[in-house]
């Protein structure tokens, strides 16, 4: 295979490159003497969880009690602030950057709980829709499924639900809930032993819902919603005190 060298075209690739590397150069340099004007955050927050706001954002940027603002732009390692800051459990990405008047932008993804972790003996926690086990935020409160009982401890000691296949499995079961509108209605709270078998507590309604370990979930919200839509309209909601799905092809009420 033979090459053609043509002299105007790989000259202008020259001169192109020639300035670009020109334009990062003086754009370096003249940050050397720059010192940062503003640091203005912009959360992007779909959800509305209004776990932090821009203050709290700001005060994660600070080196040595010396706030950032007014800092020479020689000094501030972008890559260590948004190390930084994506270690905060609420912020799922955070990246920075500066325009050509000297600012710092910050944007701020926030991740979205999916349920809450409570207890009587610590303080509660959040489950993040990826899985990131955060804490509680005393600025907002999300209305999420509850989860309880003498397995809880152990979710709280894990970063993440991802870090286990029981956790995992547990991940499946509350988006079953989240994803579907009349279960995300219907169920307020899901109580897990320390054998990870679950009792689900309906809003509406006196029955406890024995699960089981999360183990074939479709097949048993398929049987729980035969139970909600044949059932319970001829037998009345108040009827029954106990609903067991754990037996492969039987749904067992009392």
């Amino acid at each position: 295979m033979k090459f053609k060298f043509n002299i105007k075209r790989e000259a202008k690739i020259f001169a192109a490159l020639l300035a670009a590397g020109g334009i990062i150069a003086f754009t370096e340099g003249r940050q050397e003497g720059l010192v940062v004007g503003d640091v203005r955050v912009k959360m992007d927050n779909v959800h509305e969880n209004h776990f932090l706001d821009e203050r709290d954002i700001l005060s994660l940027m600070e080196f040595d009690q010396v706030a950032m603002k007014g800092a020479r732009f020689s000094d501030v390692n972008m890559r260590e602030v948004e190390r930084k800051i994506r270690k905060q459990p609420f912020i799922q990405d955070a990246q920075l950057y500066s325009d050509l008047k000297g600012n710092i932008i910050v944007r701020a993804a926030l991740r979205r709980p999916v349920a809450r972790i409570v207890r009587n003996d610590g303080p509660d926690g959040y489950i993040a829709e990826d899985g990131t086990i955060m804490p509680v935020s005393d600025k907002f409160t999300s209305r999420v499924v509850l989860l309880s009982g003498s397995y809880v401890p152990t979710l709280l000691k894990q970063k993440s639900l991802g870090q286990t296949e029981e956790g995992r499995q547990l991940m499946q079961v509350i988006e079953a809930i989240r994803d579907d509108e009349f279960w995300a209605a219907q169920i307020a709270q899901l109580n897990i032993d320390k054998k990870m078998r679950i009792t689900m507590l309906p809003q509406v309604g006196n029955e406890r819902i024995e699960f089981g370990k999360p183990e074939r979930i479709e097949q048993k919200f398929d049987k729980l919603m035969i139970f909600y839509k044949e059932i319970l309209p001829r037998m009345g909601w108040n009827k029954y005190s106990r609903v067991n799905l754990e037996y492969a092809s039987q749904i067992v009420a009392e």
